[in-house]
């Protein structure tokens, strides 16, 4: 696609690199077929290709009006579009620009402003914990609306301290650890059941994903580099008892922070101080599902399984973010377990899409109950036994539609290990 940028934006970074990934759109409209807002509301505006016109008119000197903002919003950011796309085109990066550009020009009401901030500085903050705590004490009296965001309390399965040669960093995340709690107590038990030690960094905090994508992108690369140097230590075996290796791997159970963490060293790519440190800890950064082949390995003989049928959800962020596909049905079949995708719209996002489904209500809750239609649908006339899924997000947002259970797949599989539920080794 031909672009001319405008003088304020030729010769600048986000012009250069906008510039770049429009090239190679070839408007085919492939990404159209795939795109869930587009299926839910028909308008070519809020499809990828739409959207994409809409940032290269901006990029050329048009003036951005709140319908452009608007539309630019209602993206999920699922990427969906990305995996469809034949030629390539990088779209999530290019919204990134392309909201940052917008914003810029076009002030939000007032109300949007004050919800946008409040989601940014409170999700990452301190307070959160306390706050879901007293939301979680009160829920029955709270609105549907307000109920389906606050999770019942979970309570916090063991935590094993042993010490292993082999050691891994986890993310423990900013709003996970008062949520789902035993999303980290699970994958901590499972890989000390493999003889793994999970460290946390004490210091490390949310990933930037919020920030970032609620526009505060400065915001965002500030909690990227604290990360990257609460880790850093670790990864150069100068904290914990990693000895001189350093950890193996920094590994992600929530696939949403997986995918922003492997993308740091594009992030700071431009900054000279961090641009180094941020590529190596992408590089080190796996999903947890990119550890099942040596977890089947090492587990298999101890695995014994009573979960009944369950119906997997991949992330958006797992497989269109991450491009991975396949491992968690895969291997969780291989241990024993009657786990099956649904063969309908799998690749279509639930809606959750981090702030997403605070922001845009109207679209983000029909998506969620058109794929627990499909998840329910997996196993014929009889409904799952359990929904399970690699994100919180998607976890809390699904659950907020079914009587089903709704959980992280890494619980169900450490539910099916004697010594992960005990916390000890036989």
């Amino acid at each position: 696609m031909q672009t001319h940028l405008a003088p304020e934006y030729s010769g600048s970074a986000d012009g250069i690199a906008a510039e770049a990934i429009l090239r190679k759109c070839v408007h085919c409209g492939f990404c159209t077929a795939t795109c869930p807002t587009y299926q839910l509301l028909g308008d070519e505006l809020d499809g990828p290709r739409g959207r994409i016109y809409l940032i290269k008119q901006v990029l050329e000197g048009e003036t951005p009006t709140r319908k452009t903002q608007l539309h630019l919003d209602r993206c999920l950011t699922c990427r969906n579009c990305e995996t469809t796309c034949p030629s390539g085109v990088d779209y999530g990066h290019l919204l990134d620009i392309g909201r940052k550009l917008v914003d810029a020009k076009v002030p939000r009401p007032l109300g949007d402003r004050a919800l946008r901030w409040a989601l940014k500085e409170g999700l990452p903050s301190p307070l959160f914990a306390p706050a879901m705590a007293l939301g979680q004490l009160v829920r029955p009296l709270l609105p549907a609306a307000l109920k389906s965001k606050v999770p019942p309390k979970q309570a916090l399965g063991h935590w094993p301290t042993r010490a292993h040669a082999r050691q891994v960093l986890m993310l423990a995340g900013c709003v996970q650890p008062a949520m789902s709690p035993n999303i980290n107590s699970a994958t901590v038990r499972v890989l000390d059941a493999a003889g793994i030690q999970t460290l946390v960094a004490p210091k490390a905090g949310c990933c930037g994903a919020v920030k970032f994508h609620l526009n505060d992108q400065e915001g965002g690369k500030a909690e990227m580099r604290a990360n990257i140097d609460a880790w850093w230590p670790y990864v150069q075996g100068q904290a914990g008892s990693t000895g001189t290796a350093g950890v193996e791997a920094i590994l992600m159970n929530a696939s949403g922070c997986g995918v922003t963490v492997k993308e740091y060293g594009h992030m700071l790519r431009d900054d000279p101080a961090y641009a180094a440190k941020a590529a190596r800890i992408s590089a080190l950064t796996k999903d947890l599902s990119e550890w099942l082949p040596e977890l089947t390995e090492k587990l298999r003989d101890q695995v014994k399984v009573t979960a009944g049928t369950l119906a997997f959800h991949p992330p958006c962020s797992l497989q269109h973010g991450q491009q991975l596909r396949g491992g968690v049905e895969r291997y969780m079949t291989e241990l024993g377990f009657n786990i099956k995708v649904t063969g309908c719209e799998a690749n279509l996002c639930c809606g959750s899409a981090g702030t997403y489904s605070v922001l845009q209500p109207g679209l983000s809750y029909p998506l969620r109950d058109r794929k627990l239609g499909h998840l329910n649908e997996t196993f014929g006339t009889t409904p799952p036994d359990a929904i399970v899924s690699a994100n919180m997000g998607c976890i809390t947002h699904l659950q907020s539609g079914t009587a089903t259970p709704v959980r992280h797949w890494i619980e169900v599989l450490a539910d099916a290990l004697p010594e992960a539920r005990q916390g000890t080794i036989k």
